[in-house]
């Protein structure tokens, strides 16, 4: 836990369907993000979380994302278990006020983590309610994943910094700042808001969004020549 404070956790994953989408792609992003700083790394599936446990010897967040419902990221007890005997040092789940698909509630599922592994455990929020309830729940940190990603949150263009700022305020817990950080400065500006620390993901990791929002700004670019030609 305190290996990661103040620092940068770079989550390395790919989509289903893309050509990164492999365990041993995920492995090499990881080690790169090591050489570059990182002090951490989230990983998703329990193939990438193994793989990157046996080649990265830093703190791992793991995560499984499975189904359909709303709440995906590693929905049940089974899936929290399974991440954690992957290798992960943190298992992240969904930490949000919806129904989980096995039944339990969050606090049954983060004290059997607790009980039955040696893992921490990290709840992805979407509000400031859901992360005093995970933090009083059990929850090791409380991220601000999911703002914006709810049916009852509103998606920003940057990452909740506000959010952050209220969270780092209120609990005792660490509160991990993630979602839609797409610069340095952004980067900087939830630590400066109390964050404990700050995972990037699409912005270091998923060369697809990232060529996108080159290509977007030069045909926008070129359009704008075009019309002054």
């Amino acid at each position: 836990m305190e290996s990661l404070r103040g620092g940068l956790v770079v989550s390395c994953q790919a989509y289903p369907g893309e050509p990164m989408r492999t365990p041993d792609t995920m492995c090499r992003v990881a080690q790169a993000a090591a050489r570059g700083g990182a002090v951490g790394i989230r990983a998703q599936g329990l193939d990438d979380v193994a793989a990157i446990r046996a080649a990265v010897d830093l703190p791992l967040i793991g995560l499984w994302k499975d189904g359909d419902d709303d709440v995906f990221i590693t929905p049940t007890l089974e899936h929290a278990l399974a991440v954690a005997r992957a290798g992960a040092h943190v298992v992240a789940l969904d930490g949000t006020s919806r129904p989980r698909p096995d039944g339990r509630t969050l606090a049954e599922t983060i004290t059997a983590v607790h009980e039955q592994t040696t893992a921490l455990v990290m709840a992805d929020c979407s509000t400031f309610d859901e992360g005093l309830a995970a933090a009083a729940a059990g929850a090791d940190l409380v991220g601000t994943t999911l703002a914006g990603y709810t049916a009852y949150t509103v998606k920003g263009d940057g990452p909740d910094i506000d959010l952050v700022g209220e969270l780092a305020r209120a609990l005792d817990v660490p509160v991990v700042a993630e979602g839609r950080i797409h610069s340095p400065a952004q980067a900087a500006a939830a630590i400066t808001a109390g964050a404990h620390a700050v995972v990037v993901g699409t912005a270091i990791t998923h060369p697809t969004t990232i060529t996108g929002w080159f290509a977007d700004a030069v045909n926008g670019a070129n359009s704008v020549d075009k019309d002054n030609a």
